[in-house]
């Protein structure tokens, strides 16, 4: 019997993560059956300084993973993250085709190509395009516009983007590691499949992943993604904060953080190193959430997780620069709730196995597909470059 196994990838700037899962035929639940995990090296911000490096990280902790799980692994998704990682809304129409005024899929495509023709895109490639509202001769629509009837269709939608260098070389590295990229998932939407519920994405929420060197933000709505962003800012910055405020090294500041080190330090003076740090993090998440006009109005409120997320004032500070309720995120995904695999740093990895992908739109010209593509035959030219 042939088994259905799928593999994740998570090449984060402090450590990579592979999750490897076997869906076994009459069972909902994914089964976790091996992972592997190591620094990572090549990796700042999120995106990849040294493809070798980076190569190296991935082929290691694939190594371990197929150890655990006796699975050769030779494709997998991946996720991606980094500071260049962004989203904007986009508007697209089109004139119905058929004569009765029938709405089809095609009229649908037309719409969407021009919503992405409008973009912007200098040295950026489109992850993903989510539609978030339907209008049909001006009236909005709820579901599906397929089969309705009218003149004129408008669609708002959201473009999650990323700067093209950074996603080739991510791509590049997994390459030179021996993987096959199946597909390219935006970290905060790969961890969503497992921290959100059905209900918190359509109630509207927001998904605050607090990590080493980048926070990432994504802001979800009527089940839906409206927004995605990165900051520049990270759990690093509170560690050298403490470093220099507490005069200690590094090392140190780290293990004083996470209270894995014993300290002689006042309390009350590494609370306000702390607190002044999150609070720099919260602010940049309050100014973009009144950007998009949503600040004070997401009812199933804030979910913390990351690194950054473990501290003991994170839950309390969200909520009261925020103004939302607030909580550290778990996972709530109903088909891991009889497995013990709860370590937030692992979510990414772990969802990039589970997320139903159900993307609607990708470039029709240069688009992912073709980037994979191309990426195979510059490592083959290479090959043959080097062979007698």
């Amino acid at each position: 019997m042939q088994r259905h196994i799928t593999v994740g990838i998570d090449l984060g700037t402090y450590a990579t993560r592979v999750v490897v899962c076997e869906r076994i035929k009459g069972e909902k639940a994914p089964h976790i059956i091996g992972t592997g995990q190591v620094p990572s090296r090549g990796v700042r911000h999120g995106y990849v300084t040294n493809i070798d490096e980076a190569a190296r990280s991935i082929k290691r902790a694939v190594t371990e993973a197929e150890q655990n799980s006796q699975i050769r692994i030779r494709r997998a998704f991946l996720s991606i993250g980094g500071i260049s990682l962004s989203s904007e809304m986009g508007i697209g129409t089109a004139i119905i085709s058929k004569a009765n005024g029938e709405v089809t899929g095609l009229d649908i495509s037309k719409a969407l190509q021009e919503a992405e023709e409008n973009l912007t895109l200098m040295n950026k490639r489109v992850l993903e395009a989510i539609p978030v509202a339907y209008k049909l001769d001006g009236k909005e629509i709820m579901g599906r516009p397929e089969g309705m009837r009218g003149i004129k269709l408008e669609v708002r939608i959201l473009f999650i983007t990323c700067l093209t260098q950074h996603l080739e070389d991510l791509v590049s590295a997994a390459a030179v590691a021996g993987i096959e990229v199946i597909d390219v998932v935006p970290s905060s939407l790969a961890a969503s499949a497992v921290i959100l519920t059905e209900r918190q994405k359509t109630a509207g929420c927001i998904l605050v992943n607090i990590g080493a060197e980048t926070v990432s933000v994504a802001v979800f709505e009527n089940n839906k993604t409206v927004s995605l962003h990165v900051f520049n800012i990270g759990s690093t910055d509170i560690t050298n904060d403490i470093a220099l405020g507490l005069r200690v090294a590094l090392d140190e500041a780290e293990g004083i953080k996470t209270g894995a080190l014993m300290h002689n330090h006042p309390k009350k003076k590494l609370d306000e190193i702390i607190e002044a740090r999150l609070s720099d993090i919260f602010e940049l998440i309050e100014n973009h959430l009144k950007r998009i006009k949503r600040n004070g109005l997401l009812p199933a409120g804030v979910i913390l997780t990351g690194g950054g997320a473990q501290l003991a004032v994170v839950e309390e500070l969200s909520k009261n620069l925020l103004k939302l309720p607030s909580r550290i995120g778990a996972a709530e995904n109903p088909l891991l709730s009889k497995q013990k695999f709860r370590d937030p740093s692992w979510f990414v990895a772990l969802g990039l196995c589970i997320i139903e992908r159900n993307v609607l739109f990708k470039e029709p010209k240069g688009g992912f597909g073709k980037l994979v593509e191309d990426t195979k035959n510059f490592f083959k030219s290479i090959a043959k470059q080097l062979m007698p």
